[in-house]
């Protein structure tokens, strides 16, 4: 018995090279949407590693027949097809068109317990605006203590945990305290992804304060 446990203990005390593609898809998908961290039932990953679709196991059996009416099989196919058409589901996405020009999301932002920041992410679609337009983001906090940050960045862009976000980086950025409004705008000239960042203020409230903030997301059409 001690030799196979011996090889089990080997075996398992090896650590997993967080570094791959695949793993790097993974991690991304823990932290990517409106309800990063929530259980995952399944992520739809590209041969090139990269992420297409994330579907939340807790969501996914509530709201097949409360809100859909549909079962699950239903559901789940629908989630594959969206995915492989590149709709990027489950990945908190707010897709804007000229029929669907403006959304609201409402979230949570956090003040970090652990590095320098910790953001609520939440990517904006405008692909459908080839022409360009201009980008607004209304942004209202609510009356908890945590003061935000907000960041509107290129989709390829990734918010650091560790420092502040550069300023070549920043398409926009405003800071608002509890219960106080705000907007970022950006002029674009080709449709593309976009990224709104935000986080507590680090430093000026507790860690780990929290405070939630409700944003309009419109596209006027140039």
């Amino acid at each position: 018995m001690r030799e196979p446990i011996a090889k089990r203990r080997e075996r398992e005390g090896k650590t997993f090279d967080t570094s791959h593609p695949l793993a790097q898809a993974i991690i991304k998908g823990w932290k990517t949407g409106s309800k990063k961290g929530s259980p995952v039932d399944c992520f739809v990953i590209s041969p090139e590693f990269e992420l297409m679709g994330r579907l939340l196991v807790n969501e996914f059996f509530d709201d097949n027949w409360n809100k859909f009416k549909r079962r699950d099989e239903e559901s789940y196919l629908i989630f594959l097809k969206e995915a492989l058409a590149g709709k990027q589901p489950g990945l908190g996405n707010i897709i804007l068109n000229s029929e669907v020009s403006s959304q609201e999301v409402m979230d949570v932002f956090r003040t970090p317990t652990v590095g320098y920041k910790d953001y609520t992410v939440v990517v904006i679609d405008t692909r459908a605006f080839e022409n360009g337009g201009t980008l607004t983001v209304d942004i209202e906090t609510g009356r908890a203590d945590a003061e935000g940050h907000f960041f509107l960045v290129d989709g390829d862009s990734e918010l650091p945990m560790d420092e502040r976000v550069p300023k070549n980086k920043r398409l926009a950025f405003v800071w608002l305290e509890p219960d106080e409004t705000g907007q970022l705008t950006h002029r674009f000239d080709r449709g593309q992804f976009f990224k709104l960042g935000a986080t507590g203020c680090y430093g000026r409230r507790e860690k780990g304060s929290t405070n939630a903030f409700k944003a309009k997301i419109s596209v006027e059409e140039n």
